[in-house]
């Protein structure tokens, strides 16, 4: 058998169909163990990096070095904290890791930073709540180490940032992962790795973060594609929306930090625990929050906790009308100037909507136009429309 490999593979080399189809096999499989470690690597710096100090400057300031970034303060060490209860949450756990610049003399800090960054419709979406929530603070955490440059580098000025930090109710914090999961009942789980050997990493991982943190503090948590309309101070917390006549969804969440919320948060993070499934998108978000309300109210029927309010123990569900008057499937509409006013119509006793950035982050609009997102943002977060530019 060995004396004949020679023979052999001269034949199947020969073969030109079979020496393409070996040859497209091996770019396949070099590229793929490529792309595979490309993530990992990006994944390892994002968020699991347990520690990243502030970078070091040798040597005595200069223009150069006086203006490297600076990390983001903890949310876990840093004051103000959060006030159990009375705060709204969003979350970024995306990774905006730059290119290797070359470092400059008088420089030696590593330019490989996680740095912050926002979207024109994140920083609508944190500005609204902000805005109509005036005595909440608004935390937005960064999962993982995230810098911004310094305030003397003119270089780098951030009109996005600029508008949010005019609000003196907002609170840009990083957290670490496993310092924010320790003494909490998801710890080991994270400690065991499974998060990330998910196949949608970044979205189970704001997954685990929302209902990490509704545990440790209450309050609301909110996705980062919402505009809020009014103020939902005076809403007694507890509560969630329908997506549709089957699911609830965990875009919009509300745990008392005591009591009953507290008991329900712990009630989600056990579920994610028990279900969790890295190769399904929505089990671990929306899945966490419909089984645990289908089990607090006995039942799998949406309507049956709409109607009878009772049956959930306190614990309310909005119908689609409060958060997701425009379902999924009609995402178009917010960005089609000839649905304005129907738009408008439809959402005028929502307390927020949601724009699926899923589906709708390629879609640009003017600032100006005459779009129903352009209308909510112009109106209800408008120094981030006007820092946007000429599209939003």
């Amino acid at each position: 058998m060995l004396m004949r490999l020679p023979l052999m593979l001269a034949r199947f080399l020969h073969n030109g169909r079979l020496r393409l189809l070996f040859l497209g096999l091996v770019v396949l499989l070099v590229g793929s163990i490529l792309l595979t470690y490309k993530w990992r690597e990006d994944v390892q710096f994002c968020f699991m990096g347990r520690e990243q100090p502030e970078p070091q400057v040798i040597g005595p300031l200069t223009d150069t070095n006086v203006n490297i970034p600076r990390i983001l303060d903890d949310v876990l060490l840093t004051e103000p904290k959060p006030v159990p209860g009375r705060s709204i949450f969003f979350h970024e756990t995306s990774c905006h890791r730059p290119k290797r610049k070359r470092q400059r003399p008088g420089q030696s800090f590593d330019t490989q930073y996680n740095m912050l960054q926002l979207t024109a419709r994140q920083s609508c979406a944190i500005e609204s709540a902000a805005l109509h929530n005036p005595n909440f603070h608004v935390f937005v955490l960064f999962a993982g180490p995230t810098y911004r440059h310094s305030d003397n580098n003119s270089q780098h000025q951030q009109p996005l940032i600029d508008a949010l930090l005019s609000y003196k109710n907002v609170q840009l914090r990083q957290l670490n992962l496993w310092r924010y999961a320790k003494g909490t009942p998801i710890e080991d789980w994270l400690n065991d790795g499974k998060l990330f050997r998910s196949s949608y990493l970044f979205s189970h991982i704001s997954d685990f973060l929302r209902f990490l943190t509704l545990y440790r503090y209450g309050g609301l948590y909110l996705d980062m594609d919402v505009v809020m309309l009014r103020s939902i101070e005076d809403v007694p917390p507890n509560f969630t929306g329908a997506e549709s006549n089957t699911h609830l969804a965990a875009g919009v969440m509300s745990f008392a930090a005591t009591g009953f919320g507290h008991e329900m948060a712990d009630l989600c993070l056990r579920d994610f625990i028990n279900n969790f499934d890295g190769s399904d998108w929505g089990n671990n978000g929306p899945g966490v929050i419909t089984r645990v309300a289908q089990a607090i109210c006995g039942t799998k029927d949406i309507t049956l906790m709409l109607e009878d309010r009772k049956r959930c123990l306190g614990f309310k569900i909005f119908d689609r009308n409060a958060f997701y008057a425009v379902p999924w499937k009609h995402w178009r509409h917010f960005f089609e100037p000839q649905l304005l006013e129907q738009t408008l119509a439809h959402t005028k006793d929502s307390i927020l909507v949601h724009v699926w950035n899923k589906h709708s982050k390629q879609q640009a609009i003017k600032v100006g136009s005459s779009t129903a997102y352009g209308k909510y943002a112009e109106q209800h977060c408008p120094r981030s429309y006007a820092a946007a530019g000429e599209y939003f």
